[in-house]
């Protein structure tokens, strides 16, 4: 990361043409290549385990119980 900073810091100040800003460019995106499958894998686990978390807690009997009553008291409403 400082090598990178530094490489566009000199870029900038030195005046160095546009190839030392893309090598900069191209360092950092390589470096930065394997993170985004892992980064899509554990959202993906969080989500699953959200969703699962959240399938126990409206199948329970005490949330099943509620939301039927809401449900039903929307029906039988009367304008």
């Amino acid at each position: 990361m400082y090598q990178v900073v530094r490489a566009r810091l000199c870029a900038l100040v030195c005046g160095a043409g546009t190839a030392l800003r893309r090598r900069a460019v191209r360092q950092d995106l390589r470096r930065d290549a394997g993170m985004v499958t892992s980064e899509y894998a554990m959202g993906i686990v969080a989500a699953v385990a959200f969703a699962v978390v959240l399938y126990k807690v409206v199948t329970s009997g005490t949330v099943s119980a509620e939301l039927q009553g809401i449900v039903k008291g929307a029906l039988n409403a009367r304008m």
